[in-house]
């Protein structure tokens, strides 16, 4: 049995997951591996099977691990492609000054990402100067194209869409959160986090990395049945983990394609999020 330290301020999910992230980057669990079933999971860090699952859906849309319906979950056989956001987020955090600009689902993937360099912070092994964060994502409150229902009554739903929202409120808020208690801490001297969402549906990812780096890649939409309430409810839902990621670096001519992608990308950024965005604020 493993004990989670009880010092750490992130929730229990989050610590569970790094524990699996750090054994999977490491190989100890190598590509292909089947996991230790829930209930082992929640056994050996004496944590609930809601939280387990909760781990391994982080996972999941961080693209390390896939199920295979009866037969459990695995880590995914290809890593590298999946993870290869992880060590550019890393390397901003190790700047005087830190900016992120992200648009896009849910903000789960990058709230699993950013944990580890935060936790560094906390520990006094980072040490920016300032971290902005902005953060663009589809407004959930009204009827959208994406997420709906589909099968045999397609369209908006408004528990589809609250489903979702409830993710928005757990990852979205978790950066906000993590990242003012750092400057009210007094380790950031400048840490600012904000989240404004606008009404067109999420189609693409963005991560903008110090208006230096890009990452853009597209929502695939696949239909599959979730949970609501007590309802298997068919819905057609853009899936993050299966978006592939197109990497673009300014390399300092204003001309070159990288330079123009990163350039117009943040173009775009700031006109949608100075217009049609405004501040979220959670049901």
């Amino acid at each position: 049995m493993t004990t989670l330290d009880p010092d750490d301020p992130r929730p229990p999910y989050q610590q569970v997951a790094n524990v699996l992230r750090a054994a999977i980057l490491t190989k100890k669990f190598a590509p292909g591996d089947k996991l230790p079933s829930q209930a082992e999971l929640a056994e050996r860090y004496s944590v609930a099977r809601m939280t387990i699952q909760q781990s391994l859906r982080l996972l999941r849309a961080e693209g390390l691990i896939v199920s295979r319906q009866g037969s459990g979950v695995f880590v995914r056989e290809r890593t590298e492609r999946p993870v290869g956001l992880r060590p550019h987020i890393e390397a901003v955090f190790d700047t005087p000054d830190v900016r992120i600009d992200f648009s896009g689902y849910t903000a789960e993937t990058l709230n699993g990402i950013i944990q580890e360099p935060l936790d560094k912070i906390r520990a006094g092994r980072l040490t920016p100067k300032s971290v902005r964060l902005r953060l663009l994502l589809s407004d959930m409150s009204n009827p959208i194209a994406l997420p709906t229902r589909a099968g045999d009554h397609p369209g908006d739903d408004p528990g589809v869409r609250r489903r979702m929202e409830r993710l928005v409120e757990r990852h979205a808020l978790s950066i906000v959160e993590s990242v003012t208690e750092l400057g009210n801490l007094g380790l950031i001297e400048k840490a600012e986090a904000q989240v404004r969402v606008h009404g067109s549906a999420p189609l693409f990812k963005v991560y903008l990395l110090n208006n230096h780096e890009l990452f853009f890649g597209y929502y695939p939409v696949v239909e599959h049945t979730v949970t609501i309430g007590k309802e298997q409810v068919p819905i057609f839902d853009p899936m993050g983990k299966d978006a592939v990621l197109f990497h673009h670096v300014a390399d300092g001519d204003p001309n070159s394609t990288g330079s123009l992608y990163v350039t117009e990308t943040a173009r775009w950024f700031d006109s949608v999020w100075n217009t049609i965005a405004r501040e979220y604020a959670p049901a």
